[in-house]
């Protein structure tokens, strides 16, 4: 041992403590609370949906002639291959989750206020990334609701003004889904969401290391309590246990709840309700209530208001003398996003 260590100090020149000391930075107490620890949930995720992702890489054939039946043959011929589809599936709907109840966090609490504007603006970029995968990704299965389902998404672009052709000859590769259309989804799930949602999470680690975690002090906290403590151990046990927790959830749900496989998509037929995921329930129930052009717009309105949100929210403090006036906005916003998802589900039209 004493000579593998001397033989790796030579070309690794880096101590134990040296290690110990880059590694070890001081985190604020307040992420004590599990609940702040949100952020590192959609990383976990993301290594579990890439890791899932490659094991069902090596049977899926991004072909409009052959996907469906490599889904079939994963489902019901490889070991274990209903499992690992199902982990992929409900990691990446617990991703989804997880980035917006992250989101959710930094909007109530003021996180993204000066200096952490672009951070914010970072974390915007990932949610819009991690949307794009479970959009790819569910039209993969190229089963009957996916197949319409992406037909019917990339018609919605037409509506986008100016640029609305133009992306949705991009996305279907040509003016209607062809044999073509498949295997660009798979790329761009495949390989240029993750590669991109890589880069910007380095640079979102990268800009909180330099910027520190923001930290709140809560009344219940003793006046003499530290305000913070090391990140290894305490708060890497934190992140560990929540993996592991989240390792049992997927597994149960993999398994009570395995990922189905409906129809195979068919030209021909329309089914009498296309519905896409869940997570695009608002959206899908917005478009319903609003004109196509008119209600793309007010979406991009909305979501170009999110990426500006500390610009717009330092002017509403400003101009209402109100510190809390962002926080009653996201108390409505939060409030209509869950009520058109319920009303979405509910409905069957």
């Amino acid at each position: 041992m004493g000579f593998l260590t001397r033989w790796l100090g030579e070309r690794i020149p880096v101590t134990g403590d040296q290690l110990r000391e880059l590694t070890n930075e001081p985190v604020p107490n307040h992420l004590r609370r599990w609940w702040f620890c949100l952020g590192g949930t959609p990383a976990y995720l993301f290594v579990v949906q890439i890791f899932t992702g490659i094991m069902l890489a090596f049977y899926y054939q991004a072909s409009s002639t052959t996907a469906y039946e490599s889904i079939e043959y994963i489902n019901n011929e490889v070991n274990y291959g209903w499992y690992f589809r199902s982990l992929h599936k409900w990691a990446a709907t617990l991703m989804i989750a997880a980035v917006i109840l992250h989101q959710m966090r930094v909007y109530f609490t003021g996180a993204f206020r000066k200096p952490r504007e672009l951070n914010w603006m970072i974390g915007m970029c990932l949610l819009l990334c991690t949307l794009g995968l479970g959009f790819t990704g569910y039209s993969l299965v190229f089963e009957q609701l996916s197949y319409w389902g992406a037909t019917v998404g990339a018609n919605i672009l037409r509506t986008v003004p100016l640029v609305g052709e133009t992306l949705r000859q991009f996305l279907l590769a040509g003016d209607e889904y062809n044999d073509k259309t498949l295997p660009r989804f798979y790329i761009i799930h495949a390989a240029v969401l993750p590669a991109t949602m890589g880069l910007l999470i380095v640079v979102h680690i990268t800009l909180i290391r330099l910027q520190g975690i923001t930290e709140f002090e809560f009344e219940d906290e003793p006046a003499d309590a530290p305000k913070t403590f090391n990140f290894f151990p305490d708060h890497f046990y934190t992140e560990l246990i929540m993996g592991l927790m989240l390792m049992v959830l997927l597994s149960v749900l993999a398994t009570v709840l395995p990922a189905g496989l409906g129809p195979p998509a068919n030209a021909m037929v329309t089914p009498e309700v296309i519905k896409p995921e869940w997570f695009f329930y608002v959206m899908f129930r917005w478009l319903k209530l609003f004109s196509g052009t008119l209600a793309v717009l007010s979406i991009g309105l909305i979501v170009g208001a999110m990426f500006v949100w500390p610009w717009i929210d330092h002017a509403l403090r400003k101009l209402t003398k109100k510190e809390d006036i962002g926080v009653y906005i996201g108390i409505v916003a939060a409030l209509l996003l869950m009520g058109l998802t319920v009303y979405e589900a509910w409905v069957e039209h």
